[in-house]
Order: C-alpha cells, then structure tokens, then sequence
C-alpha cells in the first residue's frame, strides 16, 4: 500500500513549484498584487455607504498622511463613542441599529431593538447539546463558522433574500454570536484543558457586552467598569469599511445569490487568519515572548529585542512586530488611540501598570527603529490589534476568545454590508485573472517519462 506520508513529502517540492507565480509577472502584466495599488492604496472595486476609514488624503495623485477616522454611516466613530461614554451607557448595540439600518435610533426605537435581539439571545438546547457541547472545538472561530452553517437547518425559511427575511437572519445572528462563542469557549475548556463545564443562559436586558461576561466566567460576576470597556470593544470592532477581507468577502459571496449563513461562515473564516482578526493573538503570543526572552524593563534591552523580530532572528521568525503598521492607517489607528486610554486607566484599577508600559514602549520603539532603518519620514502606526489584546488581557479574557469577540462586534458590519449588496447590485462579482503559463501540447501517458517534469518521481521508499 502505497504510503501517504512519503508521497505527500515526495510531491510537495512539485507542487510548490507549479504553484508559485514569477513576482516578476505583477509588475510585467501590471497587475496589483493584493488589490493594493503601488502607492499603497486599495483598488477600488465597489461602492458602500456602511462605512469608510480614512487613514491618508489624495493630492495630485500622491499619498499624503492623516490621522485616521472612521465613520459609520457618515457618522464619526470617535463621536458615537464619546457620547455614549459621556451618557454612561452601551454603545454596542446603538452602533448594530446605526449600521443595519442607516440612522441612529430614538430611545423608543432603541430600547424595541434590544428587546428583539433578547428574544434570540438563547439558542435551542437541541444545538446547544448536539452542535456545541458533544462536538467542542480546539478552536473556537472554526466551532463558530461550523454553528453558523448548522443555524441554516435551524431556519425555516433559510435562502429567502427579501430585505424582512434579511433582517430577522441578521438580527438573529447579532444576538446569537456571543452565547455560541461563549458556549464554545465553555466546551474547549472543559473537554480539551480538563476545566469545570459551565453554561450561563444569556440575560435579557444587559446587553451583548454584559452577556459574553456572564457567560464566559464561572462566577458571572464582572464589574460596572469591565463591562462599559468590553462594550466600547465591540462598539470599535463593528466594521471597518467594504475593503477589509471579511467584509469584501461577505460582498463577494452574497452577490452568488446564496443564503445569509454561507455568506457570514466565509466573513468568518476571513477573519481567523493570522493577517486578519487572528492578529490579536499574535500580540499575546510575542508579548509572552518578549516577557520570556528580554529584560522588557529596559528600554535599550527592549529595543534590541524588537529590531531582532524585525530580522527574524526572535519570536515567531515572520519580521513583524505585531499590533504596528496597517494597510490603511498612517499617521494613527482611531480605534488604538482610544483603546489605549482605556488599557491605561484598567492598568491603574488592576496594579497593572508594568505591562501597560510594556506595550506603550513596543509602540515608541517600533515607530523609533522604522525611522532609523528608513529615514525620518518612515511612518509606522499601532492598530487597533496592540490595545485591544492588552485590554482583553487586564479583562481577563482567555487569548482563544480575542477574535471571536472580534466577530461578535463585527457580524453587524458583516450583515450590513450583505444587506447592502443583495439591495445595490445585481451583478455577481466575476473580476479576472491573467493566465500566465506557457500553452503546452498534450502528452499520452506512455511518453510522459520524457516530459519536463520527468525528475519528479516517487521516491523508492514508496
């Protein structure tokens, strides 16, 4: 019997090289990489009202620096949140209204959309038992997309697109997102780290932030504090413009045509990768580095550690210092500002002090170190991802829940945007690609010993 192992270790070198693409050929067919045009920017490929980030200006076709903003159906998200924070009371689900439905709510209209998500909040104890508890996932981004497709055969009317059927699927989702993850956290925990299982039902009336708390904690208890900074969280994470992958993602398979739950299992997915949402655990995992490996007290001991991350001789050997630098954002990341602040006064509450430090250093250095290795005029930013994993940190949130937190605030981006797109545009997005591969004549497979590719055989272990 033929042995896999070997063969897959044989073949692995072929199909690496019938698979790369000479990086020659982007600039030689003028095609952008990433759809990221030369000068940094995205490519256009679409239209959205939802919402827009600004992180440079246009001048005469040159790139010009600005401190980043987001705006949320026009709206400034930097404002929404200083008035709900002023107001002292959750912005979370004020931002969900304003993002599905294009306005900010009344109080009236307000207080009716929650009552609606706490009517959902609570999943059958059928797909509690069944979907979740008896199939626990190591990875509880991989047990969310899996729920979300199993909540298909949960929905009577599953693949109807008529803007009532859209709203009650996304609805239902936005509330159902915090008890799946909290539920999966639950199982991975009990069946994979040998820890108590616990299942809190949701509660009505306090909200999504207060829930995922609730729900994740054995005691269930949290503080007034932990709760107002956890909802200011999922108020940043809401969405992040058409471009980002997920969300450009949620655009590109709803316009197939197919039901809400395939569309919101492919943002998912998007957003677990490493160079997405998973980049907040990547924080975590190089912080715990620099703690094991360096004398983080020290600045100059400190500094030589990021430079050595830098050249890949440190943490994960990738040359990234994670949390710093963003496709968009030059000057500043808005929603790493005010999580900062936030990371800031939990320290002082927490006796933290120390690795907030720690982090606010990593942010000086790096951008100290790009403009010594680059010149003066190098500009690297923290996003969101740096703050956002110190603040989880301090609120005591295990690492494997920082993304699907992440998709618990993002799922009323998502829903917006396929709204938008089922509603907007017909089409079905189809962009090309340029094929680049030389045209061959068929070869009979008595001949194809003489081919090319003839020095590729299987090894005689097989």
């Amino acid at each position: 019997m033929m042995d896999a192992k070997v063969f897959i270790e044989d073949m692995s070198g072929l199909l690496e090289e019938n698979n790369t693409i000479n990086p020659e050929f982007y600039d030689k067919y003028k095609i952008n990489s990433g759809l990221r045009n030369k000068n940094g920017t995205g490519v256009v490929v679409g239209l959205t009202e939802v919402s827009s980030v600004v992180g440079y200006l246009m001048e005469d076709g040159i790139k010009k620096p600005t401190e980043g903003k987001i705006y949320y159906r026009g709206i400034g998200m930097r404002d929404i949140a200083n008035g709900c924070v002023k107001d002292k009371r959750r912005g979370f689900e004020e931002t969900a209204y304003l993002l599905l439905f294009g306005e900010l709510p009344t109080a009236e209209k307000l207080k009716k959309f929650n009552e609606v998500l706490d009517e959902f909040r609570e999943l059958p104890i059928s797909f509690t038992e069944n979907m979740i508890l008896k199939i626990p996932s190591k990875d509880i981004m991989n047990k969310l997309q899996r729920s979300i497709l199993v909540l298909y055969s949960h929905d009577e009317n599953p693949d109807d697109t008529t803007p009532q059927n859209l709203l009650l699927q996304s609805i239902m989702l936005l509330a159902r997102f915090p008890t799946i993850i909290s539920y999966g956290y639950q199982a991975k925990a009990h069946y994979f780290d040998n820890k108590s299982l616990f299942i809190h039902s949701p509660k009505k009336g306090v909200g999504t932030a207060e829930n995922i708390l609730h729900m994740i904690r054995a005691d269930n208890e949290y503080t007034e504090t932990e709760a107002s900074v956890l909802d200011l969280c999922l108020l940043l994470h809401a969405d992040h413009g058409g471009g980002n992958n997920s969300a450009f993602a949620t655009h590109v398979v709803s316009s197939t045509g197919t039901d809400t739950y395939s569309a919101i299992a492919a943002a998912v997915g998007c957003l677990k990768g490493p160079k997405h949402g998973g980049a907040n655990i990547k924080v975590k995992e190089m912080i715990d580095d620099i703690k094991g490996n360096c004398d983080f007290n020290d600045r100059d001991a400190l500094k030589n550690y990021l430079v050595s991350i830098l050249k890949k001789e440190a943490n994960d050997r990738s040359g990234l210092i994670y949390g710093m630098g963003h496709a968009v954002y030059t000057i500043s990341d808005a929603r790493a500002e005010i999580l900062k602040k936030e990371a800031a006064k939990l320290a002082f509450e927490k006796d933290n002090c120390e690795t907030y430090q720690l982090y606010k250093n990593i942010e000086e250095l790096t951008k100290e170190i790009f403009k010594e290795i680059k010149g003066e005029e190098a500009m690297i930013c923290a996003n969101v991802d740096l703050y956002s994993g110190l603040v989880y940190e301090m609120l005591n949130i295990p690492k494997e829940l920082y993304t699907p937190i992440f998709a618990a605030a993002r799922v009323a981006g998502w829903c917006s945007h396929r709204i938008e797109q089922v509603m907007s545009d017909k089409k079905i997005i189809r962009p090309a690609y340029k094929y680049v591969r030389d045209f061959e004549d068929y070869v009979p497979i008595q001949r194809r010993a003489e081919n090319k590719n003839a020095e590729h055989k299987l090894s005689s272990a097989i």
